[in-house]
């Protein structure tokens, strides 16, 4: 019985990562062959290839993504960008949505930008309760006005899903940077601190 069951979690432990991990692969190729649907019907893969081939939609995003990328890295394209962002910005409720999301996007994928470039130990939701959060940059607006001393602006993911999570504003010194990348902390995260990375070592954010 006690073999059984050794060779049952065996079993499990081979089989579970390989079984999410292609579900995730068909997902992601699933919803990137969606943008098939722009071409004509007449140039479809399916209809030139007379088979059902997955995968070209990935093929089609990365050469859209190129292709605007550089556009946008030109004069014209800027330029072009520029208008449709003022455009969008005018129309009422879209506008709420676009800028919102812009910058969002604009600080998360900027090559400049610092949000999510450091995990950071901290103690939360209680003092000597710690967890793992990411520095998404420093309070502004109006929120500095009411803050004396130097904050973070920290979000403090959930486990296993750490799409959820928490938005909190922490004195610096309360911030243990770690030094690990974010793919490791995100790991620990999502392992519930099954997966340990390599000898961290961290120190205070200076």
């Amino acid at each position: 019985m006690a073999a059984l069951r050794k060779w049952l979690f065996a079993g499990l432990l081979v089989i579970v990562p390989v079984a999410i991990t292609v579900w995730v692969l068909q997902w992601i190729i699933g919803t990137l062959d969606q943008t098939l649907l722009i071409l004509p019907a007449a140039w479809q893969p399916d209809k030139l290839l007379g088979v059902h081939i997955p995968g070209f939609g990935v093929i089609l995003a990365l050469a859209i993504l190129l292709a605007v990328g550089a556009a946008a890295s030109n004069f014209f394209g800027r330029t072009l960008l520029g208008w449709w962002h003022n455009l969008l910005g005018r129309i009422p409720v879209v506008r709420s949505i676009y800028l919102s999301v812009k910058q969002v996007s604009d600080t998360l994928f900027s090559e400049t930008g610092n949000a999510f470039r450091t995990a950071v130990l901290i103690q939360w939701p209680r003092e000597n309760m710690w967890t793992i959060g990411f520095v998404t940059g420093t309070p502004g607006g109006d929120v500095a006005n009411y803050l004396q001393g130097e904050y973070l602006s920290v979000y403090v993911p959930t486990t296993p899903n750490p799409t959820g999570g928490y938005f909190v504003m922490l004195r610096r010194e309360d911030c243990i940077e770690l030094k690990m990348s974010v793919d490791d902390a995100l790991k620990y995260i999502v392992s519930m601190g099954v997966v340990v990375p390599g000898g961290p070592f961290n120190q205070n954010i200076k």
